[in-house]
């Protein structure tokens, strides 16, 4: 998972969960924030950050979306479309599947629609989260109470197929994945359900850059 063009910044603000005004080249520049999460713990003044630039001539109110950031000495991608592109390319490769299985994003069953479906050839429903809370060195989800989510699971667990949650942790050397119970216990019960009726819980890490972002090696799960 590659973006075009990467430059630096400062982060300065966020007014609202979809801008940040950030330092730029000596100017405030307002940006797009691609992660509509809290985001608290990264998005603090003077955080050193990577934005996207769509070029000077791009159609959009905003040239630049804010991707990555640095916290302490570790690069985390908070771009909440990013899990997902890494997920299928890192399931078209030949992970998790058979290589040459048929993966397709975004499919409709029942009432929802998932972010990936492969063909085995029987149906198989993958579910994929973006993981940006860190707390030492425990990767946690979520950062918000998240309704939707924990629909997903229960959606899941009654799936008569093979179903799995992938947590794309992004950021490199957490000691472990866990649900965020402090924050969303209902998320974190839905997800010991959905172990329990045999949805396959997965973690995995990733290897970032300030221009990349791809899934690395499975994290230790703790429910």
């Amino acid at each position: 998972m590659q973006y075009e063009k990467i430059v630096p910044a400062r982060f300065l603000a966020r007014p609202n969960r979809f801008i940040a005004h950030v330092e730029l080249d000596g100017r405030t520049e307002t940006v797009h924030v691609k992660n509509t999460g809290r985001c608290r713990e990264l998005l603090v003044p003077g955080a050193l950050v990577y934005l996207s630039d769509a070029g000077e001539h791009a159609a959009r109110k905003t040239r630049y979306d804010l991707v990555a950031v640095e916290k302490g000495n570790r690069l985390i991608n908070m771009d909440s479309q990013a899990p997902n592109a890494a997920a299928l390319e890192w399931l078209r490769a030949g992970n998790l599947f058979p290589p040459g299985t048929d993966i397709r994003p975004e499919y409709p069953y029942g009432d929802s629609r998932f972010d990936i479906a492969a063909f085995t050839p029987d149906l198989a429903l993958l579910e994929v989260k973006g993981v940006t809370l860190e707390r030492e060195s425990v990767a946690l989800f979520p950062d918000a109470p998240t309704a939707r989510g924990a629909k997903h699971l229960r959606e899941l667990a009654a799936f008569p197929g093979s179903a799995y949650v992938l947590f794309v942790v992004q950021m490199e050397g957490v000691r472990y994945f866990a649900p965020n119970e402090q924050t969303d216990p209902a998320f974190a019960a839905a997800l010991r359900a959905a172990r329990d009726a045999g949805v396959h819980i997965l973690a995995c890490d990733c290897r970032v850059t300030p221009e990349t972002m791809d899934i690395r090696e499975p994290v230790e799960i703790r429910l």
